[in-house]
């Protein structure tokens, strides 16, 4: 296989070329650099920070460990079948192509519009959280001057998007040390509130029905399901992974063991930290600001200063993760000509794509200027940012999830059993569906709480998947080679 930097691209053969480089991305990415790029993704310390909080203090209170447990088993049983159809489909293009392949092109760019929403939301809104962030660690802590945070904002663009401009397994090394340093704090902050027992000592209380599916229990199925996002970006590096057909369902099943176990585990941490009789009051009235003081109580001021720095590092390495992944998506849809053919160009050197990741730069110039342009406030845009994705997440889940049985009906003869064709799939798509159901009814507190907000959410969301829909349709009619490339469905 051969790499160049740019080479233009012929579009006028019957075959159908993907891009200025015929062949794919290259690297070497083991399971574990697949686990921990993934994991950044996720950012385990902000969700510590950030979201565990909000699940107690806002959705089903002390029921939330179980919750975080049974939205596991829903991601991993639906992940039977998606890494069963990933050994079928050696496209890195995850939801796109898993879409394409079960209910055709035009559904599976639509599905790929919406992913790219739902990404590049998260990406944004996680560049202006870790701007703010660093801005509060470097005038607070350590006592530096006052900068804007947009300047912080731009910073940090040009650093992860030279990172992205390399080989996948030097921002995976990098993503490595962050991961290890975040999960340490919070596996120390676990064991140490165990060992003391708590503020008020041990309860049983997320064991108990009644708090199990009491409070708002829609919002914690929502909130649950979303802290996987990302699980499902194993297999948009099959073409950088060693071994893919087994690094990457490893990788997958990995990544949903880890978030099931550490968020309910450390969720429990924090009701017992905090007390089971004050921890819903607490840590609705300042989600972040609690789990900070419970930090401070049992590991100390020094602690809880690394805490903040590394809660910045969290936010970099889910910034660069992210980058990652939507410069992949992009070059996916280059390599398939839908966008610019020049998007797929693989570097001669570094095997990257380097023209997608320099657009993906690109994306978050832009969206900087747009908000530094209507003045909206960082934090806030920040959340609703935040629950606009997890809204779009949830439908993707469940598009997959009805594509993947109805892939292997057009292919039986791959041999897989029903279990992982059609009974696994099946069962997840029927908790993402709840899942869909109940966040619609709660989509307004995604977005601050407005009713009329999340009504525009909704509807962006389903132009989104109409545009990609028409857009299929009319290169259909007007380049039908295009069309036949949506998803590139080689089938192995």
């Amino acid at each position: 296989m051969t790499s160049t930097p740019q080479v233009s691209a012929d579009t006028s053969s019957d075959e159908p070329t993907y891009g200025p480089d015929s062949g794919g991305l290259k690297g070497s990415m083991t399971t574990f650099d697949i686990v921990f790029t993934v994991l950044a993704f996720n950012a385990p310390l902000s969700v510590f920070a950030g979201y565990l909080t909000v699940i107690i203090g806002y959705a089903n209170g002390l029921g939330a460990p179980l919750t975080f447990l049974a939205a596991g088993l829903v991601v991993l049983v639906f992940a039977v079948g998606f890494t069963a159809m990933s050994r079928h489909l050696p496209n890195p293009g995850a939801f796109y192509a898993y879409v394409t392949a079960g209910l055709g092109r035009p559904l599976g760019l639509g599905a790929a519009f919406l992913a790219m929403i739902s990404y590049i939301f998260l990406y944004v809104s996680s560049f202006i959280y870790g701007s703010t962030a660093i801005k509060g660690l470097i005038q607070d802590i350590f006592n530096g001057p006052s900068i804007d945070w947009w300047i912080y904002n731009l910073i940090l663009i040009a650093v992860v998007g030279v990172l992205g401009f390399f080989r996948i397994t030097f921002s995976a090394k990098i993503l490595t040390v962050a991961m290890c340093l975040e999960v340490v704090v919070i596996i120390i902050y676990n064991i140490v509130v165990f060992g003391q027992g708590g503020e008020e000592g041990y309860t049983s209380a997320p064991f108990q029905l009644d708090y199990i599916l009491g409070g708002s229990i829609g919002l914690a199925v929502l909130y649950c399901i979303g802290m996987f996002s990302g699980f499902e970006a194993t297999a948009i590096f099959r073409e950088e992974a060693r071994d893919p057909e087994r690094t990457v369902p490893r990788a997958t099943y990995i990544v949903i063991a880890v978030v099931a176990i550490l968020y309910s585990v450390t969720t429990f941490a924090i009701i017992v930290g905090i007390g089971p009789s004050s921890v819903v009051e607490q840590t609705a009235a300042d989600p972040v600001g609690s789990v900070m003081a419970s930090i401070d109580q049992y590991l100390g001021k020094t602690v809880l200063d690394i805490t903040m720095v590394l809660l910045c590092t969290s936010i970099f390495a889910a910034v660069l993760a992210m980058h990652n992944i939507i410069a992949r998506y992009l070059f996916s849809m280059g390599r398939d000509r839908v966008f610019p053919a020049k998007l797929a160009a693989v570097h001669g050197k570094h095997g990257s794509p380097h023209i997608a990741s320099l657009a993906t730069s690109g994306i978050a110039i832009v969206f900087l200027v747009a908000v530094l342009a209507i003045g909206a406030d960082g934090n806030a845009l920040y959340a609703k940012l935040a629950g606009i994705a997890l809204y779009a997440l949830i439908i993707l889940l469940l598009m997959t999830a009805i594509s993947i049985p109805l892939y292997f009906r057009k292919h039986p003869d791959h041999g897989v059993s029903q279990w992982k064709t059609t009974i696994a799939p099946l069962l997840g798509g029927v908790g993402f569906a709840v899942a869909l159901v109940l966040a619609t009814k709660n989509a307004a507190f995604l977005v601050g709480g407005s009713q009329s907000a999340a009504n525009l959410l909704i509807a962006v969301f389903i132009a989104a998947v109409l545009l990609g829909v028409g857009y299929a349709l009319l290169l259909k009619k007007t380049k039908p080679d295009t069309y036949a490339r949506i998803g590139r469905q080689e089938v192995v």
